[in-house]
């Protein structure tokens, strides 16, 4: 068989066109049609004037600049010198920028001006999956998925690992200031092995005294001070918790295709139990609806959360932290109330009458109910149902321990467990997603408010992958 023709010299018959050179249905061509599509007031609230500056240099146009971002959170690049390089190497981005290639300082300029109206953009292209009118927000499901962050586990200290590292410090400079002796002529700047020790000691003095404020936090990282440390799959990193509500779409010819995040945020806390309601109200503003059937894992389950999402008439599939317990014979369910008497009464048929009211934890309102111990050490259930020889059983109902028991009823259900499942299907493979396709194994950035700039640039860019493969079937859509 002969071989083709071959050879590096070869020349162009026609001026060379890069429209050519990319396909019709490239996700670097919806990009383009997305962002050109925001009109001047989306412009304004993101900050940028399309028209730009009557007098100075003539400035790179923001819709190139944005489409560079995010077709490079789109395909995981997501480092400024990375997207500088690519503007001068890969046809798409050639294509994006009209053959203008934007240096690193350029590109981090703009995103780092811009990051506080990333939000803007993932809003937006919410709204464009609504109006395609294929986003079935029915159901949705929520979840939260712990994201390293641009520290180091090994720079989290307590007070007392603070105390020593500040002790270290000190013997350090002490030993690098007895190395420049006052007979040495005097540097016009510190050496750098002082300066760093002497930045070490501010920080860590910092760091101090944050963990020493009433209502500080236990630990500090010195490189991040807003990262804990969190519990991911692969250990503890120091990082943040990400958050994302999921609602599926559907492609042009009725099945399901893939997933649009219709809320994200990024918090610095690694429970998930405060986030559920904020992330509810934030997914209804951006779509305009709410869903009649929220899904999510055990570890928002509340009773707070409950009896919220009750009152704005939500359901909620979600189980149990301590589902074990509830399943046995003598969890505090299994004690019928008498509204009458004010009491309870056992699986046995004991009465259990109102004793005092307490706190616990912070929560006030707990009433607490009890038995009468003779009885209680001289039934079969003794040792099962409860070991207190002194009080026999005692009852601790909270304000929403009506609303706990009706949702465990409701998830005892059959259709309940089986929306349930939708869950891995529906919100999981987007966490797979944009960790894998999209590199968001670990933040690039420092500080909370920075982190949740990019974590929306990686939602929006994820709702853009999800829109394109609809828009290649059917390009009527944009």
């Amino acid at each position: 068989m002969p071989n083709r023709p071959f050879g590096r010299d070869q020349a162009w018959l026609l001026p060379p066109s890069l429209a050519d050179l990319v396909p019709a249905d490239h996700p670097a061509r919806f990009v383009a049609a997305f962002v050109d599509g925001l009109d001047g007031t989306w412009w304004q609230a993101f900050g940028e004037d399309l028209e730009g500056e009557a007098l100075g240099a003539p400035a790179y146009d923001p819709r190139a600049l944005l489409s560079i971002w995010v077709y490079g959170f789109m395909t995981g690049v997501r480092s400024s010198r990375k997207l500088e390089v690519a503007c001068r190497e890969q046809l798409p981005y050639l294509w994006l920028t009209g053959m203008q290639t934007p240096d690193h300082n350029t590109l981090w300029r703009f995103y780092q001006e811009h990051r506080p109206q990333m939000r803007e953009l993932f809003r937006q292209t919410v709204r464009t999956a609504v109006k395609t009118g294929l986003l079935l927000l029915a159901v949705q499901a929520v979840d939260g998925t712990k994201v390293g962050g641009n520290a180091a586990r090994e720079r989290t200290h307590d007070a007392a690992g603070l105390k020593r590292l500040l002790e270290k410090t000190d013997a350090t400079i002490a030993d690098l200031e007895r190395q420049n002796a006052a007979d040495q002529p005097v540097p016009a700047r510190l050496p750098r092995e002082l300066a760093r020790a002497e930045k070490l000691r501010e920080r860590v003095r910092e760091a101090m005294a944050e963990v020493s404020r009433e209502g500080g936090p236990k630990q500090v990282n010195l490189t991040d001070a807003d990262a804990s440390l969190m519990k991911n799959r692969q250990g503890f990193v120091a990082g943040y918790n990400a958050q994302a509500v999921v609602a599926s779409i559907e492609d042009v010819e009725g099945g399901v295709k893939s997933q649009i995040i219709t809320a994200a945020d990024v918090v610095a806390t690694a429970a998930d139990t405060g986030q559920v309601l904020p992330l509810c109200d934030q997914a209804v503003e951006t779509t305009g609806e709410q869903a009649a059937v929220l899904v999510a894992d055990g570890g928002y389950h509340s009773g707070p959360n409950l009896a919220g999402l009750a009152e704005r008439g939500q359901t909620i599939v979600m189980p149990e932290s301590q589902d074990r317990r509830c399943q046995s014979p003598y969890h505090k369910d299994a004690f019928k109330r008498d509204a009458k008497s004010d009491s309870y009464l056992c699986p046995k048929g004991q009465r259990l009458s109102f004793l005092k009211q307490v706190k616990r934890k912070g929560k006030a309102g707990i009433r607490v109910y009890g038995g009468i111990a003779r009885i209680c050490r001289g039934c079969p259930a003794f040792g099962v149902c409860t070991t207190d020889r002194r009080h026999g059983r005692n009852l601790e109902i909270g304000p929403k321990d009506e609303v706990l028991r009706a949702h465990r009823r409701w998830m005892d259900t059959e259709g309940a467990r089986a929306t349930y499942r939708w869950r891995k299907t529906l919100i999981e493979p987007v966490f797979g997603i944009m960790k894998e396709q999209q590199g968001a194994r670990r933040f690039l950035l420092r500080g909370l408010a920075n982190v949740r700039g990019e974590w929306l640039l990686v939602a929006a860019a994820f709702n853009l992958r999800s829109l394109w493969r609809i828009w290649a079937q059917d390009r009527s859509l944009t």
